[in-house]
């Protein structure tokens, strides 16, 4: 008896596990150059859900940061283009960051 119920704790536990990652989203981001001067970033997940309001940064090559930001209502994120080379990251809680390297952007 004492068998049979740790096989159904375990077999609970991993359905659970299968659920939760079922449940899971990716973050999504990409950025397009505007040709104007500035950049547009487009957020949101696999699932469908809104970026609005998730944490933008861009940094130079050396990680310092040259500005901060959030997703806006349409999950559009649009700064002026920095000189040289950046990264827009995209950070939206642990395991859901993504980062977008400058010479990755679509002009």
């Amino acid at each position: 008896m004492k068998h049979i119920r740790l096989y159904l704790f375990a077999t609970l536990f991993t359905l659970a596990l299968g659920v939760s990652q079922a449940m899971a989203h990716t973050a999504l981001c990409n950025c397009f150059d505007n040709g104007d001067g500035t950049v547009t970033c487009e957020g949101g997940f696999s699932d469908g859900s809104s970026a609005a309001g998730v944490a933008v940064t861009v940094v130079d090559a050396g990680g310092a940061e040259l500005m901060k930001g959030a997703m806006d209502a349409n999950s559009q994120y649009t700064f002026k283009k920095p000189d040289g080379k950046f990264t827009v990251k995209f950070t939206a809680g642990e395991g859901h960051e993504v980062a977008v390297q400058s010479d990755k952007i679509v002009q």
